[in-house]
């Protein structure tokens, strides 16, 4: 459950994958890397909103395969508050745009209020 402020601006993050911006893409099979840069893409797209990791309250994560969700929490861990932690959900999917792409990561963040 979330509770949003009267007078918080909302920022939502279109789906995030692990693609650098000079259109580096993390390595195929590596969930970790994969994650990692996706999380960081997300930070990107918080930041061009106005708004930081402390701001998010809803993650949704998409995965080609559930196996890998020890590693997934552990990064996410890594940019969320773990005290504090914004309410997720992981689906899993049958595939996303390219083969070689595991996760999508999308945010929804307030800020002020």
């Amino acid at each position: 459950m979330a509770i949003i402020s009267p007078g918080s601006r909302l920022v939502w993050t279109s789906g995030q994958v692990p693609i650098a911006a000079d259109g580096t893409v993390a390595p195929a099979g590596d969930w970790e890397a994969q994650t990692r840069l996706a999380m960081q893409n997300v930070g990107a797209a918080l930041e061009g909103g106005g708004a930081t990791w402390n701001d998010v309250f809803k993650l949704t994560i998409y995965v080609v395969d559930t196996s890998a969700l020890p590693v997934v929490r552990m990064v996410r861990d890594e940019f969320v508050s773990v005290d504090r932690p914004p309410t997720s959900s992981l689906v899993r999917v049958a595939g996303l745009f390219r083969p070689d792409i595991l996760i999508e990561i999308e945010a929804v963040a307030a800020v002020g209020g």
